[in-house]
C-alpha cells in the first residue's frame, strides 16, 4: 500500500508551518509558561493552527493529537500526531535547533514521519517500508560499533528541579562511557540526527508522543533501532525512548539498566 498522498500532504504542511515560524523568528513578544520552565509562544499556536487547517481540509475524518490542543477525535483509523514547534525554548532564545514534527499512524502503527528543521532548511521524512530521506537524499544510521567512541544526545524533563526521575544519573553514567554527549533541546531533531549518522545514539525519559512519533519512524527506516530502556517495544505514550544505530544499542541498554539497578539498591 502506498502512503504517498499522506507523505506529500505532511511535507506541505510542515513547509507552511515552517514558513510561519521563520517569519516570527526573533519577533516573539508574548510568552506563556505552562510550568516553571515550560513555555509556549504565538509561534507554537500559529504553527499548530496552520497544520490543523491544512490537514483537516484534506482529511476531515482523521483523528489528531497535538501538543497544544490535545486529542481531536474524528471517525477514522488514521491519527496525526503533531508537534507544531519542537524546541520552543530554543526558538524563544533564537538558538537554531527547533522544528515542526508530524507523524501519521494507521491502526496504531506509524506510517509517515516528517520533521522540518526550520532553522537549517533540512527536511527529514520517512514512509513505512520506503526508507528515510533528508532533502530528497537517502539517509542511514552510523556504523560506529563501540559506545566508547560514540557521540550521543539526550534531554531533560521540564520538571527537572522537582522530580527525581530527571535523567541526571543516566547522563553521568553515559558521560563516563561515551566519547561525548550533546543536549540540543529538540528530541525530534535529535532522532533525525541519529537517523542520518550525526549522532550514534539518543535516550530521554518522559517525552510525549508528539515529540517522538515522527523521529521514531525516521530512525527505524534509516536502519536504526528504537526501544524502551530495556530493549522492549517503544510505547509512544510510555516514559522512555532509546534510539541508536543498533550497533551500540545493547551497550546503551546495559548502561541505562546499571542506573536503574543502582536506584533499586538504595
Amino acid at each position: 500500500m502506498s502512503y504517498e498522498l499522506f507523505l506529500q500532504t505532511a511535507i506541505e504542511s510542515t513547509y507552511l508551518a515552517g514558513g510561519c515560524i521563520k517569519k516570527m523568528t526573533g519577533k516573539i513578544r508574548n510568552i506563556r509558561y505552562k510550568g516553571a520552565i515550560d513555555l509556549v509562544t504565538e509561534a507554537d499556536l500559529n504553527s499548530e493552527k496552520i497544520l490543523l487547517d491544512h490537514l483537516r481540509n484534506r482529511f476531515p475524518d482523521h483523528n489528531f493529537l497535538t501538543e497544544e490542543k490535545g486529542k481531536l477525535e474524528g471517525n477514522s483509523e488514521y491519527r496525526w500526531i503533531i508537534d507544531p514547534l519542537d524546541g520552543t525554548t530554543n526558538f524563544a532564545h533564537n538558538f537554531p535547533a527547533y522544528c515542526v514534527s508530524i507523524g501519521l499512524q494507521y491502526k496504531g502503527e506509524t506510517i509517515i514521519g516528517v520533521v522540518n528543521d526550520v532553522s537549517r532548511n533540512e527536511l527529514f521524512y520517512a514512509e513505512k517500508g520506503q526508507g528515510a530521506s533528508l532533502n530528497n537524499n537517502r539517509i542511514y544510521v552510523s556504523q560506529v560499533e563501540n559506545l566508547n567512541i560514540s557521540l550521543l544526545a539526550t534531554g531533560f524533563p521540564y520538571d527537572i528541579r522537582t522530580n527525581p526521575n530527571n535523567n541526571m544519573e543516566e547522563f553521568q553514567n553515559f558521560l563516563l562511557k561515551a566519547q561525548a554527549i550533546r543536549r540540543p533541546g529538540s528530541a525530534a531533531i535529535d532522532l533525525c540526527h541519529v537517523a542520518c549518522g550525526r549522532f550514534d545514539g539518543f535516550w530521554e525519559p518522559r517525552l510525549h508522543p508528539w515529540d517522538i512519533a515522527a523521529g521514531d519512524l525516521i530512525v527505524r527506516e534509516a536502519g536504526g533501532q528504537v526501544t524502551d530502556y530495556r530493549g522492549g517495544s517503544l510505547d509512544l505514550f510510555g516514559d522512555q525512548i532509546l534510539a541508536s544505530n543498533s550497533k551500540i544499542h545493547q551497550e546503551m541498554i546495559d548502561t541505562l539498566n546499571k542506573t536503574a539497578g543502582s536506584a533499586e539498591a538504595l
